[in-house]
């Protein structure tokens, strides 16, 4: 049974590819084959990133004390109380 890609194993698997390339000792058509597979990885992982942030939700306190939730956005400032 194929093991399910996850986020953290692309990262991972980026991680190596961007070192690969960078180390520059690569033969133009295999350097071309691993950016092929980077750009891939990094859109999963964007995607990833994006569904999950759509995801979270902030439990916030109106001014009567009553808990509401809103979605996230990276806009949003968190107010230390």
């Amino acid at each position: 049974m194929a093991k399910k890609k996850t986020f953290e194993d692309s990262m991972t698997q980026l991680e190596t590819i961007v070192e690969d390339l960078e180390n520059g000792d690569l033969a133009l058509e295999t350097a071309i084959k691993k950016f092929e597979e980077g750009v891939k990885l990094s859109k999963f992982c964007f995607d990833k990133l994006d569904e999950t942030e759509k995801k979270v939700s902030l439990l916030l306190k109106d001014q009567n004390g009553n808990l509401y939730e809103k979605p996230f956005s990276v806009n949003d400032k968190i107010k230390d109380d």
